[in-house]
């Protein structure tokens, strides 16, 4: 489990395609600090298993079902990434719980520009919408952020300047993919409720 508080930004060292799957290392000095194999790290808030530490980098497969539900397929060395390590307990939940599991991806619309903050405004692939509600949590790139508001197919986050320096967010322009995942509570909650919704139903179009 993540909370969606990016720990630091990253760098893609290297990039091995394999089989229905490439092997990535990353270099990282704060999240290798206390890294071991076997430990779990969000790159873009995608959840990987630590194969392997080396001089402040660390090496991690991604399958194939990940680079198919993320922007994981579309990096390569050079490229900055979000890193958290997996929440430790006891610890303060800075954002919210975040899984590390890809919903989907959304491309980046719009920017705007305030004083203070920056509006960002993305685009939201089919069936994710009915998760995403103003005000509600939703995590972009690996990074907790709050719905300003949202759409059929769409949805605003209201930047700060910390988000824009820190993280990968300030660096996305219009058109550029981004990793979602929704709130896992809504998921259950719905899990939860639709057999009811369903009987309800029936019972109404049987009167």
């Amino acid at each position: 489990m993540f909370t969606g508080i990016v720990e630091e930004l990253g760098e893609i060292v290297a990039v091995e395609d394999l089989p229905d799957a490439a092997r990535v290392t990353i270099a990282g000095p704060v999240v290798t600090g206390d890294a071991k194999h076997g430990d779990s790290i969000a790159v873009n808030g995608v959840c990987l298993t630590v194969v392997d530490v080396v001089d402040g980098a660390f090496t991690a497969d991604v399958m194939r079902e990940t680079l198919v539900r993320s922007s994981l397929d579309g990096i390569a060395a050079g490229d900055r990434v979000n890193l958290e390590r997996a929440a430790a307990v006891g610890q303060r939940l800075g954002g919210h719980i975040v899984q590390g599991h890809v919903d989907g991806t959304g491309v980046v619309r719009s920017r705007e520009k305030a004083e203070h903050w920056e509006i960002v405004h993305i685009g939201l692939p089919p069936g994710l919408a009915r998760y995403v509600v103003e005000k509600g949590s939703i995590t972009v790139d690996g990074v907790s952020l709050t719905v300003v508001e949202v759409t059929e197919d769409s949805f605003t986050v209201s930047l700060i300047p910390t988000t824009l320096d820190l993280t990968t967010l300030g660096r996305r322009t219009p058109g550029e993919r981004v990793n979602l995942e929704v709130d896992v509570l809504a998921k259950y909650v719905e899990r939860l409720a639709l057999p009811h919704l369903r009987a309800a139903g029936e019972e109404g179009a049987a009167r």
